[in-house]
């Protein structure tokens, strides 16, 4: 297939802004450099001044046009997204952050994996919905308040208060086709204020609406407003946050137009499927801004490198030590540096207040740089006793000199003469020795496997006559499709969704991945081995059977939210006995197929079974349960067949719906604590034959022949 762009190119909307150098700025000029999201660094050290010079007097004259007033920022509930500079956007069923074993939040062990590798955070968001969204009527507030422990005292938004995080919860505005409320801005106020969040992520949203962001006030007085990608000028002026996502930085690193601006408005730099982050890095730590840690990108692992992870926990420890100087000082973003130094491709901003001055350093390089900073020395403190190297180890040996590794950063730090050491160095300076630089910027590679399905459950055990399904308990049933053993080759079809499938991240390096590339039709080819015949029910699992399997055993599931909630007081409703039983997860359906003296079906079984015409759909359609539970060790899910009759319509982001062919699969993350279990997910059961069918087995299902198509 032939694409209109390169995914690996930053498109130009991604790319940073040339500032005038040459004539006049005019209005129409000035009013251009409005649209930037980053202003081009220029190549020549000799161009900086003037350069500087029409970044004041743009900043001077948008403020001017606008009516700048910056009243969010003087909020004192929103004042500490200025100093926000790490927050970490986490799926809410991570691994790390969830345990599936125990059915409970583990913050401690994300809060701990944190602090190790990135020098703690100071904000997450809560990721809740996208991408299972779409999978039945459930819409974007029921994902957060359906979930035990969320909110109120002991729960996880608390817990994570207590740690000294603040919390973002997400907001969808394209989740137009599920169960309908209140209005958006109504349900957004409502959900703040019960979850006692700190601010709002904008999902594809650049800005909030004005009535949104009085509402949200009113609701939670100082909730800040986190906008996705380039925030218009003029909004500035009550978003105290916004996300630098795909932003392009210039060969000699540029200003963040946003934060030149407005200091106090803080942004977070990411590039969410890069395994490389240095560029964004150094851009963050040249503005004085921060970053995103995102690892688990929608279900799939894009770790970050001991060297990234490191470079963060570096520049946090000094932002957050020294954030008066970030905020207040007089910032000279590309400041004068020696000779040397440059050549090396070093480059700083330079913050100075109240006798104190910090250079920020990064090298573009990829070698270490050792040597002089500072241009011509400082003839005022010869012995360098002054300038303290606080990524080096302390006081430096001569005046201007430290070492900036490769792809890295560095901090120096100068105390004028009679000025007092400032409080928060000797902290400093013990937190950044035990949190060197990690040349290391190897990724780290994380291989989803299939888990082993569950025990069942005491009680779970065929029993004698069986029950309303099961014609001959403890077997298969009469017309069960018996898949023959020996060697297969499936074609699997699959929409190209942000969750990947199996392995890997399906844009690793791209910029930002777009149409076709994104949502289009995908194949893999999956080969495998039979060692032995397994027979798949030709028919779901009613729910008049599991009445039955439930009446049999007294099975109750280890966490019980959301199991048979459509049912009424314990029994199915009249009239839907024989409709497919749902709102069961993956341990309820091993359970039951335990009991008929079998086991779920792994989706390569289903889809032979189903490719030969051997499986039946109930009324109304589900998807079915696979025996296809993975895990990272990040992230869980688990692969549907079958399609179901519930379609949620009006956005690309929800999961697929419609009754699908066998060869369809999709890949669905699991969420915990009940939240798998929904009206469009049944399942039916598969039992193993022996090596050779004895007489009046049921009827073998030939295994398909290999089709030819490649990966795509």
């Amino acid at each position: 297939m032939t694409y209109l762009f390169d995914p690996l190119v930053p498109r130009p909307i991604d790319r940073p802004t040339e500032v005038p150098l040459d004539g006049e700025l005019t209005a129409d000029r000035l009013e251009a450099l409005d649209d930037a999201k980053i202003f081009v660094g220029p190549a020549d050290p000799a161009d900086r001044t003037a350069w500087r010079e029409r970044l004041h007097a743009w900043r001077e004259d948008a403020r001017a046009r606008h009516g700048y007033g910056g009243a969010v920022y003087e909020h004192p509930e929103a004042a500490w997204a200025a100093r926000c500079h790490t927050v970490a956007q986490v799926w809410l069923w991570d691994e790390l952050l969830y345990s599936f074993d125990e059915h409970r939040f583990t913050p401690e062990r994300f809060l701990a994996d944190a602090r190790e590798r990135f020098g703690g955070l100071d904000a997450v968001v809560l990721w809740h919905a996208y991408p299972v969204i779409g999978l039945d009527d459930r819409n974007q507030w029921d994902f957060y308040r359906d979930v035990p422990g969320l909110a109120g005292p002991g729960g996880l938004v608390e817990a994570l208060h207590r740690a000294g995080l603040h919390v973002f919860v997400d907001y969808n505005p394209w989740d137009v086709g599920t169960r309908r409320g209140a209005d958006d801005v109504t349900e957004l106020a409502e959900l703040v204020a019960d979850l006692g969040a700190d601010g709002v992520f904008l999902d594809t949203l650049k800005k909030a609406d004005p009535d949104l962001v009085a509402r949200l006030d009113a609701a939670r007085p100082g909730v800040v407003l986190e906008g996705e990608s380039k925030l218009a000028v003029e909004r500035i002026e009550d978003h105290a946050t916004s996300w630098a996502q795909f932003f392009a930085d210039s060969p000699v690193p540029g200003v963040l137009r946003a934060h030149w601006y407005e200091r106090r408005h803080m942004q977070h730099h990411v590039r969410r499927w890069h395994r490389d982050h240095s560029e964004e890095l150094q851009s963050a730590w040249l503005n004085g801004v921060g970053v995103m840690v995102w690892e688990v990108v929608f279900g799939v692992w894009v770790g970050w490198s001991p060297r990234d992870a490191a470079t963060v926990s570096r520049m946090a420890a000094v932002q957050r030590a020294a954030g008066d100087l970030l905020l207040d000082g007089e910032w000279t973003p590309l400041t004068e540096l020696a000779a040397e130094a440059e050549a090396a491709g070093v480059f700083a901003s330079r913050w100075e207040l109240g006798g104190l001055t910090l250079w920020t350093l990064v090298n573009r390089g990829e070698a270490d740089y050792t040597g002089p900073v500072l241009p011509g020395g400082d003839p005022a403190d010869p012995a360098g006793a002054g300038f303290v190297d606080l990524t080096g180890g302390g006081r430096t040996a001569a005046t201007g000199r430290t070492g900036v590794p490769g792809r890295g950063v560095a901090a120096l730090l100068r105390i004028a003469d009679g000025t007092p050491e400032p409080g928060w160095l000797p902290g400093l300076l013990d937190t950044l020795a035990a949190a060197p630089h990690d040349p290391d910027a190897r990724f780290r590679h994380r291989l989803a496997r299939r888990l082993r399905a569950a025990p069942a459950p005491a009680g779970a055990r065929p029993a004698p006559g069986g029950g309303a399904d099961a014609a001959a308990p403890g077997g298969p049933e009469p017309d069960a499709a018996v898949v023959p053993a020996g060697p297969y080759a499936l074609t699997v079809r699959y929409r190209a969704r942000e969750t990947g499938m199996y392995q890997g991240a399906p844009y690793v390096d791209e910029w930002k991945p777009l149409p076709p590339r994104l949502h289009d039709a995908r194949t893999l080819q999956r080969d495998g081995v039979l060692a032995a015949p397994v027979a798949v029910a030709a028919s779901e699992v009613t729910n008049a059977g599991f009445a039955a399997f439930l009446d049999a055993t007294g099975y109750t599931p280890s966490f019980p939210h959301r199991f048979l909630a459509h049912w009424e007081d314990g029994r199915p409703v009249p009239g839907t006995e024989d409709a497919p039983v749902s709102f069961v997860d993956l341990d309820d359906a091993r359970a039951y197929c335990a009991w008929r003296g079998g086991r779920l079906p792994a989706e390569d079984e289903w889809q032979l079974a189903g490719e030969a015409g051997g499986l039946r759909r109930g009324a109304p359609a589900v998807w079915n349960w696979t025996e296809s539970e993975h895990s990272d060790g990040r992230t869980r899910f688990a692969m549907l067949k079958g399609g179901t009759d519930h379609v949620a319509e009006g956005s690309d982001w929800y999961v697929e719906g419609g009754r699908l062919t066998p060869d369809r699969s999709v890949k669905l993350l699991l969420p915990g604590l009940g939240l798998a279990r929904g009206a469009t997910v049944g399942f039916r059961c598969a039992w193993d034959l022996p090596a050779t069918d004895p007489p009046g087995s049921a009827p073998t299902v030939p295994a398909p022949e290999r089709t030819g198509e490649e990966v795509a």
